[in-house]
């Protein structure tokens, strides 16, 4: 079924790379040798070494993005290129290639729209400590603001059908791009599953251009901003319970002393409170006006969605 699957709809084997000389042929070879009718691309990021001449050499498109940034790369590959599944991995050489096809008929067979290769190290040195910890943290805060289950959204080996890759914004320009990816599919409710794949070690002089804690506050600040996009009732709705709970705690001295005495002497501290409590109504009075926003935005990527087909009304 799965040799079925790989000559019935094209595939697309989508490699952002910058700096991968070491390891761009080994990764194009496994892919063509797993994926035979596939077309593997390698968008070429900048390099400052031999990653273009090399991966061409290793029979692989070889097309050049300008604008530094994985983000910026996979906007150009979902742009650039048509197919029925898209492959996206690293050209690290760390994920596991025999896998591909296991994915790909997850995908297929569930009429899927995303599948996830969960990282599964094959040494304790393969996943650094700190990205180790930085994903589960990361990952751990985006299950809680959109209640997923997710075992790792950082991972760079996925699968996607056309229908998901051609109603993807795309607006990250780092590596920021795996929390987008997951918030599309967790934002329109798109049928995806994580499978558990193998992680190796990258081959001496070879290193990774993610940095865990700079790259980290921008996953994390990209995840509130898509948490107060897609979902701005409640984004919003929290501050307002925040500024009234704040507002209350103020009034409430004041209010006693009033209602003991008669008089309010404590005027900064009223004013206070009652200017928390305006701010805490327009807080709520942004959030419902930008969350009918927000519901047409996804209705609109919902269209767009449905104007391609699924695997099942393929042919």
């Amino acid at each position: 079924m799965q040799s079925m699957y790989l000559t019935e709809y094209r595939i697309a084997v989508l490699i952002p790379c910058r700096n991968e000389a070491l390891t761009i042929s080994q990764v194009v070879s496994d892919f063509r040798k797993f994926l035979p009718d596939s077309e593997i691309y390698v968008y070429n990021n900048c390099s400052t070494d031999d990653t273009a001449e090399v991966a061409t050499s290793a029979g692989a498109i070889v097309c050049h993005e300008a604008v530094p940034g994985k983000g910026n790369v996979v906007r150009r590959m979902f742009a650039d290129i048509d197919a029925d599944i898209y492959v996206l991995v690293d050209g690290d050489n760390t994920y596991e290639t025999e896998a591909v096809t296991h994915l790909i008929n997850c995908l297929v067979k569930g009429n899927l729209d995303m599948v996830v290769g969960t990282r599964r190290g094959k040494t304790g040195s393969a996943y650094r400590p700190g990205h180790r910890g930085g994903n589960w943290m990361l990952t751990s805060f985006v299950r809680m603001l959109f209640g997923a289950e997710l075992k790792d959204m950082l991972s760079g080996y996925r699968i996607f059908s056309r229908r998901f890759v051609k109603s993807f914004p795309a607006l990250s320009n780092g590596f920021e791009i795996e929390t987008e990816l997951t918030v599309h599919a967790l934002e329109l409710k798109l049928p995806f599953t994580e499978e558990p794949t193998m992680y190796g070690e990258r081959p001496p002089g070879s290193n990774s251009k993610l940095k865990t804690f700079t790259d980290g506050w921008r996953i994390l600040g990209t995840a509130i901003l898509l948490f107060k996009e897609v979902r701005p009732a409640l984004f919003f709705g929290i501050g307002f319970v925040i500024l009234m709970l704040i507002a209350t705690l103020l009034i409430l001295p004041v209010l006693e002393t009033y209602l003991a005495t008669g008089l309010v002497p404590r005027f900064p501290t009223a004013i206070l409170s009652a200017s928390m409590t305006v701010l805490a109504f327009l807080s709520l009075t942004c959030g419902i006006i930008l969350d009918s926003v927000a519901r047409g935005r996804r209705e609109m990527k919902r269209m767009i969605y449905l104007s391609y087909p699924a695997f099942t009304t393929h042919k």
